[in-house]
């Protein structure tokens, strides 16, 4: 059985950049191998406008720089793909989008969940070519799931004790704004945070695979570009340091052995690392975070362990830091669990190029909950010192037929889900024996394009309106199945009229990751409490 692609939703997203403009050889050689790529393809690539013939040649780069990082060791890659956008300063300034009563009044109200706003923009109008993008994106999603590998092999030594205080419990959910990042070339989501006193608003990745929330602080020794202020801590009244002494502080890696003198005074210096280039140094802090409710107005949350980063590296692009969503007991879901009373939070992605912006929810939703079509299937069993969330994949079905794939091959590295990944990923055995199996299955109506850079399989849709590809399933140890839509796990860049699998193998790991982009327009729950994953289809940005 095939499943429809209409036009319009796989039309450009707007995806391009002025590569041109910032690489001049892009005007030479990278550009003459264009047209010869183009021409062998059919793909009449040299009839494009300079905008995007500029994103074909930053996808070329991208091929480049993925196989050098491949190569070597000392990567300048990262995790993430993304730039941001603009930061509104008179939004800052006026502080949680108006929302900000008084704190008193809100205290003394009953509330229900926590949301914050996510956001994806799409491009800068006029931009196209989404090439670029997705290459760009895989590049540095292979220097994340190296750093993923790496931490897994690690997470048996380590610091992580879970310790943190439990809050009071309230019956209040917490909301925020969740955006796609594309506007700039981003692959992942990004949220608003509001933090100190007066509270200012900041835009931090959201990342279910970390655990550590952290910003960019003042003073900034050595930091990346960001849209908008950095935080500064001494413009907030409700700042602290942690010291060194305190329990908090043995769950973070020092950058150097750690040595505290003064237990009650000297502070709790941090490192974090998440790929070759990227990483954050800086002091474990304790501050004060405004979060919205869903029924009244926004609830201050005192005593946030955070990470104020005076040491910065990596392509960040513009965001203020990182929202750590993991299991660990600093990730800003398990510190703020009290508040929203209930373990479990969900998040609706929006697709890559929305305008739109969707929830991450805190605390049950009771829409999703009634959603006729939610399943669940049970997280992996998980340790105290696990920062990933762990699935039991067991199969992958393509065209409704299970894809020939030792059990073992699944289950060597685990199978994670992931917001900070854009693309899905399978051990190269597995990513191998799907590819063939889409091969196998798809309208020789498309034909298939060789050797188009790092995608694979990609086909020549030019000209057609509504494509029908074979389905896609996985299906996990307990018999649930995650179906999903095809605009989900095949990408279609427009103009150029080429369609291509968003699924790659992980070469140097055993890992299997269900990316971002194919969980946008589901309703994704995390129910820790009954260990278990909810996904239910829906249209983010309604949500």
């Amino acid at each position: 059985m095939a499943v429809e692609v209409s036009e319009a939703a796989s039309r450009a997203r707007g995806f391009g950049c002025e590569l041109l403009a910032i690489f001049p050889p892009c005007s030479g050689q990278t550009a003459r191998a264009l047209l010869i790529f183009s021409r062998r393809h059919q793909l009449h690539l040299h009839h494009l406008p300079p905008p995007t013939m500029a994103a074909y040649c930053s996808l070329l780069l991208a091929l480049l720089l993925l196989a050098l990082s491949s190569s070597s060791p000392a990567s300048a890659a990262t995790p993430y793909g993304i730039e941001f956008p603009q930061f509104n300063a008179a939004v800052a300034d006026a502080g949680c989008d108006g929302k900000l009563v008084a704190e008193e009044e809100a205290l003394a109200r009953r509330v229900p969940p926590l949301k914050l706003h996510m956001t994806h923009r799409s491009a800068a109008a006029g931009a196209t070519g989404t090439g670029s993008f997705f290459l760009d994106s895989a590049e540095k999603d292979a220097v994340r799931i190296d750093t993923m590998h790496r931490r897994v092999a690690l997470s048996g030594s380590g610091a992580g004790q879970r310790g943190s205080a439990p809050r009071r419990a309230l019956s209040e959910r917490v909301l925020a704004t969740v955006e796609s990042g594309v506007a700039v070339g981003s692959g992942e989501y990004l949220v608003d945070v509001y933090v100190g006193t007066p509270p200012r608003r900041f835009r931090m990745i959201m990342d279910t695979g970390s655990d550590l929330n952290w910003l960019q602080c003042a003073p900034c020794l050595d930091c990346f570009e960001q849209s908008g202020p950095i935080f500064d801590p001494a413009a907030s009244t409700s700042y602290r340091n942690v010291t060194c002494g305190d329990e908090r502080c043995g769950l973070v890696s020092p950058p150097a052995p750690r040595e505290c003198r003064r237990p009650r005074s000297d502070p709790c210096p941090y490192y974090y690392w998440y790929g070759d280039q990227s990483n954050t140094t800086g002091d474990l802090a304790l501050e004060a975070f405004t979060v919205n409710l869903t029924a009244t107005g926004t609830r201050r949350v005192d005593g946030v362990a955070f990470g104020c980063g005076h040491q910065n590296r990596g392509l960040f692009h513009g965001a203020g830091g990182l929202l750590g969503l993991g299991r660990g007991p600093l990730s800003f879901a398990s510190q703020l669990r009290g508040v929203y009373g209930g373990h479990a939070f969900s998040y609706c992605l929006v697709e890559h190029g929305s305008a739109a912006g969707s929830k991450v929810i805190f605390g049950h939703d009771d829409a999703l909950l009634a959603h006729p079509q939610l399943n669940y299937t049970a997280f992996a069993p998980a340790t105290d010192t696990d920062t990933f969330y762990y699935l039991q994949l067991k199969s992958v079905l393509v065209g409704g037929e299970a894809v020939n794939i030792s059990s073992d091959t699944l289950a060597a590295g685990g199978t994670i889900i992931d917001s900070g990944t854009t693309l899905s990923y399978f051990p190269e055995p597995a990513y191998r024996a799907i590819r063939q199996a889409f091969i196998d299955r798809m309208s020789p109506s498309y034909p298939l394009i060789a050797g188009f850079p790092v995608l694979s399989p990609c086909y020549n849709v030019s000209g057609a309106g509504k494509i029908e590809v074979p389905e896609l399933a996985l299906v996990f140890a307990d018999g649930a199945a995650w179906e999903f839509p095809a605009e989900n796990y095949f990408i279609r860049l427009e103009p150029e009229g080429v369609m291509c699998l968003a699924v790659l193998g992980t070469p140097r790991s055993g890992m299997s990751i269900i990316g971002n982009y194919q969980q946008q327009n589901f309703h994704v729950l995390y129910d820790l409490e009954r260990n278990r994953l909810g996904f239910a289809p829906r249209r983010c940005a309604e949500v």
